[in-house]
């Protein structure tokens, strides 16, 4: 296991610092042991705290939300903080206008965890749905993983053949999860944490792989824990805090976009992760919600579409912005401390146009 996630898991879940409803598991329940997260074909080193020179995948869209291609180096003024930062270097990609080419990957992730059976179940048929559109000619490569109560499972590296994809997708049985609602707090924590502990795994695994990737999570997310009967002591924030902090930055260095998608329709919690968007600027602000996967979605640039009853045409949406995107890059300011927060905001000179890329970044010294 990861000794940060090891760390985290024991502050958010076994310490006495944090008081929840104090109800102790049943001996030998799931909440005992966080389950083992499955390997990676890959195992990427940890990325460096401070790595210089910062890199920034931005997708323009225009006010039907469609990629723009063929902007120019001038149409863009970047922000940090609000102050004016110098571009230092400039790429515009747009595959359609070189065949064959594959700038960008998609990672599709079935979410068997935070979600029921028959949703499940669903969303495979939603999935495979997509995956044979076209007749199964995908215009990037594509891998399947899917998450269970095991943890997160390969089903087949990145492809262009959807009808192979979805073949693979059809002969997997992810498990219906052994960490649900019957469990209580204690069974939130633990999805809590698998997911968030497989997030960060994929994260590092791309992290020294080239090129582009769009992370698509179909499922609603995990626990928020954002409850008041639980309390969360100035260690357990320092250490979701640092875990803010690394998983952004990996993120970031990955090259990584998310995107929420799901079946259902909105409830009442639908958009409470819109509360916790901002970026955290020190460990007394945090608060386990910011590590959502609709936070992480929005500020890495990406999309979390409110769930409905048309998963393979969110997917479909999500994928669009695989398409034409720009490059670009910075040197940080010098920091004054560790883990300084900076807000970042791309600004394109066109009206009706809107750049989507990373929301912040941590500076180091």
């Amino acid at each position: 296991m990861n000794r940060r996630f090891h760390s985290l898991y024991a502050v958010l879940f076994f310490l006495p610092a944090l008081v929840c409803a104090q109800q102790s598991p049943a001996p030998g329940s799931p909440a005992s042991e966080a389950p083992a997260l499955a390997p990676r074909s890959v195992n990427a080193p940890a990325p460096a705290p401070g790595e210089g020179r910062i890199q920034l995948d931005v997708v323009v869209t225009d006010r039907s939300g469609k990629p723009v291609a063929d902007l120019a180096s001038e149409n863009f003024t970047l922000k940090d903080n609000n102050l004016p930062a110098k571009i230092l270097s400039f790429r515009a990609i747009d595959p359609a206008a070189q065949p064959g080419s594959h700038p960008a990957e998609v990672i599709l992730l079935l979410d068997a965890v935070n979600q029921g059976f028959q949703i499940v179940a669903r969303a495979r048929q939603d999935i495979a749905k997509f995956l044979r559109e076209n007749g199964g000619h995908l215009a990037q490569p594509v891998s399947v993983f899917v998450l269970d109560s095991d943890g997160v499972k390969v089903l087949m590296q990145p492809s262009v053949d959807g009808n192979a994809l979805a073949a693979e997708l059809d002969r997997s049985e992810s498990k219906l999860r052994v960490i649900g609602r019957s469990a209580g707090i204690n069974g939130a924590f633990e999805r809590y944490d698998l997911s968030i502990r497989t997030m960060d795994t994929i994260a590092r695994n791309e992290v020294n792989r080239p090129g582009r990737k769009l992370l698509i999570w179909a499922g609603p997310g995990w626990p928020l824990l954002e409850r008041p009967d639980i309390q969360i002591s100035s260690h357990a924030q320092q250490e979701v805090f640092n875990e803010v902090v690394d998983l952004s930055t990996t993120l970031r260095q990955a090259r990584m976009t998310l995107y929420s998608v799901s079946l259902g329709v909105p409830v009442l919690g639908t958009y409470l992760y819109e509360g916790y968007l901002k970026g955290v600027k020190t460990p007394e602000k945090v608060n386990p919600a910011n590590l959502a996967l609709k936070v992480l979605a929005i500020q890495t640039g990406g999309r979390a579409l409110p769930p409905d009853n048309d998963l393979a045409g969110q997917i479909e949406i999500c994928v669009q912005d695989a398409g034409a995107f720009y490059t670009i890059s910075f040197d940080p300011p010098p920091a004054d401390k560790s883990n300084e927060y900076h807000e970042l905001k791309v600004e394109i000179d066109k009206p009706g146009l809107t750049a989507h890329t990373d929301t912040g970044y941590y500076n180091q010294p």
